[in-house]
């Protein structure tokens, strides 16, 4: 009953038997876990390579099928959307001028739709606008685990993966819109971005650091984001490494109507240079306003963030 009391609350964490004092998350989305493995027969649901939960026949809209094995070696975007979702068809439209972009140019390149489509012929009618491979839409387990292994909480999601099959970026939905001419493609994560209205959905995905200057024209914002950038390097490094997502994104935001919104919503004072963490979906952020903002007080800052050393004000 303990476990799946955990499970329930949405992650299941193992106590391993040779060590007691080691925990460690071995799964998230437990709901999922358990209603998809009521006998337990996965147990204990740590994460699997993305080549073994996709295994299996996929689809092509010419209604031919090919072997997931055909992935390999390619990058992949794994993309989850449904034709009753609006911005999933408005992305549809330009992920396809991608799509072929990217093909013309000789990349090795595939896309694998897993659909969360409520019928099967609407799932078929979304695909035959799609130029890729899909899931079946009868494969309800396979679709359900591509959507535990990464954690969707909403479509459009586009997650895209490398040629070993390691994740490059979860906001391939933004890179796309974006990079219309892929110019950036595969779309590595950059160590700092400007904030605009295109990633602002970003500020959802988990913590971001935030450092807001007084900035309002072209390039003013570069000084700002290189006292940052070494650290939001250095600690991309170090989860890569790891082979773990960065805890923490890193933003730096002008004078305009975006920052001026995200302020408002957030209750942050007025003050430039202002750093800040912003947890949406806790409703938290952490705010570190001093006189003189030195890359010795970012780092500072997000030392103390991670290790759980600052106190949140509600946002």
């Amino acid at each position: 009953m303990r476990l799946i009391s955990t499970c329930y609350i949405g992650d299941i964490m193992m106590k391993f038997k040779d060590n007691i004092d080691l925990q460690m998350v071995v799964c998230r989305n437990g709901l999922l876990v358990v209603r998809d493995d009521p006998k337990g027969l996965e147990f204990p649901w740590g994460p699997k390579p993305f080549a073994e939960v996709v295994a299996g026949p996929l689809l092509r809209n010419n209604r031919q099928t090919t072997d997931s094995s055909s992935l390999e070696g390619h990058y992949v975007g794994v993309y989850f959307s449904a034709h009753w979702c609006p911005p999933c068809r408005s992305l549809t439209r330009v992920l396809v001028e991608s799509y072929r972009t990217i093909k013309e140019s000789g990349q090795k390149f595939e896309i694998v739709f897993v659909s969360a489509d409520r019928s099967e012929e609407s799932f078929k009618q979304y695909f035959s606008e799609m130029p890729w491979l899909a899931v079946p839409y009868s494969d309800e387990a396979r679709r359900s685990r591509l959507n535990r292994l990464y954690g969707i909480q909403g479509i459009p999601t586009l997650i895209l993966l490398d040629a070993e099959g390691h994740m490059i970026t979860r906001q391939g939905r933004v890179e796309v819109l974006n990079d219309p001419e892929c110019r950036l493609f595969p779309w590595h994560p950059r160590p700092v971005l400007e904030l605009s209205e295109s990633n602002a959905v970003q500020l959802h995905e988990g913590p971001c650091l935030v450092l807001f200057v007084d900035a309002e024209e072209e390039g003013e914002l570069e000084p700002a984001k290189e006292l940052i950038q070494p650290i939001a390097e250095k600690l991309m490094a170090k989860y890569k490494a790891k082979e773990e997502e960065t805890p923490l994104l890193f933003f730096v935001a002008g004078e305009d109507d975006m920052s001026d919104s995200l302020r408002d919503y957030t209750n942050l004072p007025e003050a430039a240079p202002l750093l800040t963490i912003l947890d949406m979906s806790a409703r938290a952020k952490y705010v570190r306003d001093v006189e003189e903002i030195t890359p010795a007080v970012v780092e500072q800052f997000v030392s103390d963030f991670l290790a759980e050393k600052l106190k949140p004000d509600p946002i």
